[in-house]
């Protein structure tokens, strides 16, 4: 196991609460060990796969649309049950995390280590910052994220 810990911040920060990834990888500056590796990503499976190689946990922030739909809600989903969400459901991007997973488990690359962490969006609208739903849950999502971060490391000692 390398014992690195990377945290990926899913999202376009142009497209209201598709930014909340981004948005959480910055909010982590500072506040996590300075060897955290912290990314953002637009969530494309080949690069998702490319960015988590050698890492042993990996922490994905994820804008997550569900119905019936409860915005600003945090959630913590584990690989499997990110992974079964409907295509086009648990993503506001084309290819979401469970066919990044799936692509992943094909081809032997998933890592050691994988929570992914949540917050169902309100507006995904071109221009738009994120909406007050999503803004407030921002410190709850970042805290989690920070947490599972402290966790990876305290495994690794």
């Amino acid at each position: 196991m390398s014992g690195r810990v990377l945290v990926i911040g899913v999202g376009n920060p142009l497209r209201g609460d598709d930014g909340i990834g981004p948005a959480v990888v910055e909010a982590l500056r500072g506040r996590v060990p300075q060897d955290t590796v912290l990314v953002v990503s637009d969530g494309e499976p080949a690069r998702m796969l490319d960015l988590w190689r050698g890492a042993d946990t990996v922490v994905v922030v994820e804008a997550l649309r569900a119905e019936p739909a409860r915005p600003g809600e945090v959630r913590t989903l584990t690989p499997v049950e990110a992974a079964c969400h409907a295509p086009g459901t648990a993503s506001t991007h084309a290819f979401g995390l469970g066919e990044c997973l799936a692509l992943a488990e094909a081809l032997d690359q998933l890592p050691h280590r994988l929570v992914v962490h949540a917050v169902e969006v309100a507006d995904v609208a071109l221009g738009a910052g994120l909406s007050e739903a999503v803004r407030s849950a921002l410190p709850e999502l970042t805290d989690r994220v920070a947490a599972s971060v402290r966790q990876a490391y305290a495994r690794n000692r």
